[in-house]
């Protein structure tokens, strides 16, 4: 975070979206020989999206996939507003932010690859992941350090947490 522009921009957010793979995984699925899927979840990016629950904000995760793992672990993590298996995460985005009477200008999306774009257009914070596409880091206000599935969420909660005025020095 390097201005007070910056500062204040996070300082208004309200809800945090995420796409999944890529983001809190690292982009790879793994399939039995019986076409079960498994995903591996970083057990601090899970504290960190607890802090942001607790502080108030408004979690959620829009996905083009459907997942058990991924529902499951959503739960587990006390995110209420889980959106999978969507062809359209605009849509998903706007029906959300509607039914919770928060603006896209409170709202910031984190994503990793091109079908992210439209709904990251649409937020007043755009975020990508280190390992995201190229298109997509270039388009976003933050770039992580760390990459999906290494701490990339656990960096943007702290990201966002630091920026609440309580949390101010």
């Amino acid at each position: 975070m390097n201005s007070a522009a910056t500062h204040n921009r996070l300082a208004e957010l309200r809800l945090i979206a995420f796409d999944i793979d890529g983001v809190f995984t690292d982009g790879r699925l793994y399939l039995s020989d019986d076409g079960i899927e498994s995903k591996a979840f970083n057990t601090q990016d899970g504290f960190g999206i607890r802090r942001l629950i607790d502080a108030g904000f408004e979690v959620a995760v829009i996905s083009g996939r459907t997942s058990t793992a991924v529902g499951k672990r959503m739960e587990e993590l006390g995110v209420k507003h889980v959106v999978l298996g969507t062809r359209d995460k605009g849509a998903a985005f706007d029906e959300l932010t509607t039914r919770l009477g928060i603006r896209a200008s409170e709202c910031a999306y984190v994503g990793d690859d091109i079908p992210d774009l439209a709904l990251l257009d649409k937020v007043g914070y755009p975020i990508a992941v280190a390992n995201a596409v190229e298109e997509v880091r270039d388009f976003c206000d933050y770039t992580t350090k760390a990459a999906g599935g290494y701490g990339a969420v656990r960096e943007i909660c702290d990201l966002v947490l630091a920026a609440r005025p309580e949390n101010s020095p």
